[in-house]
């Protein structure tokens, strides 16, 4: 899994999966890196004090470089972009726009022009309600009805690759429900695992949303849950095919209950299960995906053969290792 020589571009880099795809390049001693983010006020700076990379820039910075300053980015060889605003419950439409698929269209013009490959993260907030399917076959686009603002801002981009046949030169991942170190800074958007933790930690019990759906029990309802680490693993297998082109669903294939994942969390912290069902929130009931579970095989095709890290394995892992001991990645 070999990228190409010359540098690395990663937007996004201080935030989740971003800055394990940067841990995971340093450990193939790879540091010719570009970080772009928008630090702000947030603690995401955090999780770029143990990575190792070439320099930093503020995302708008990067668009002024673009723009009035190309020469200073052309030994930039690969482009992940993996930053976005990702909040489901973002409201602010303009704004949505503006950073999720505008700034999307620009960077992978300049990428396509510079002969850069690029890898940009989708998101399987565009399926919707799944009731055309999960599948990640580029003619399905046109069907698809995100839920949310932040899903439609996603697809838009989609579209408009497909529009001018950009999916047969860049790839694009749909992730499923990710989780694993470095979420801390995600807020509202952390994983159930990391809010779990800091809930059954202080409480003994841990609140999970009733069912709204009559196929549904409580706590029944499904996701495909997948490891950061595994998410990165098949991040950069694709982006080392130079024709792995096209959209490819990031996830681990299996479509587990919020139960059993509750159950791997309450195993992890060595203490027995106690479930409290609460109300889903009215204003994002209409919105609440029921089921979810990515096709992998068109991934399995291009020769991606590693299995998905087991659902008990990869929260052990990540409760023991990282939030018991308030570790990141590198550290």
């Amino acid at each position: 899994m070999n990228l190409p020589e010359g540098k690395i571009l990663v937007t996004g880099g201080a935030g989740f999966i971003g800055s394990a795809l940067i841990h995971a390049l340093n450990q193939q001693d790879r540091e010719d890196i570009l970080v772009i983010d928008c630090l702000g006020t947030s603690e995401k700076w955090r999780n770029l004090v143990p990575l190792r990379f070439h320099d930093y820039l503020e995302a708008d910075q990067l668009l002024d470089k673009m723009r009035n300053e190309p020469s200073q980015l052309a030994d930039i060889q690969t482009v992940f972009h993996l930053g976005a605003c990702s909040s489901t419950m973002e409201t602010d439409a303009a704004f949505l726009v503006r950073n999720n698929y505008q700034y999307s269209v620009e960077l992978a013009k300049w990428a396509l022009q510079n002969n850069s490959r690029f890898v940009y993260a989708s998101s399987a907030a565009t399926y919707g309600d799944g009731v055309q399917g999960m599948d990640d076959k580029d003619e399905n686009l046109a069907a698809l009805r995100p839920l949310n603002m932040y899903g439609y801002s996603k697809h838009m981009f989609d579209l408009h690759a497909k529009r001018n046949n950009w999916l047969k030169q860049i790839t694009g991942l749909k992730y499923f429900n990710v989780y694993g170190p470095n979420e801390d800074h995600k807020g509202a958007m952390r994983s159930l695992v990391h809010k779990a933790y800091h809930q059954i930690k202080e409480t003994s019990r841990l609140r999970l949303f009733k069912s709204h759906h009559p196929d549904y029990k409580d706590g029944e309802q499904k996701r495909d849950f997948l490891y950061v680490k595994d998410a990165v693993s098949m991040t950069l297998h694709l982006a080392s095919l130079p024709n792995a082109a096209g959209l490819f669903n990031i996830g681990s294939g299996e479509a587990r209950t919020w139960m059993e994942l509750a159950d791997a969390i309450f195993a992890a912290m060595d203490r027995e299960s106690d479930i409290e069902f609460i109300e889903i929130p009215e204003e994002i009931r209409e919105k609440y995906q029921y089921f979810t579970r990515a096709d992998i095989s068109k991934l399995r095709m291009s020769g991606y053969t590693i299995p998905p890290t087991p659902l008990a394995d990869a929260v052990k892992d990540y409760v023991q290792n990282y939030l018991a001991r308030e570790k990141r990645l590198g550290d």
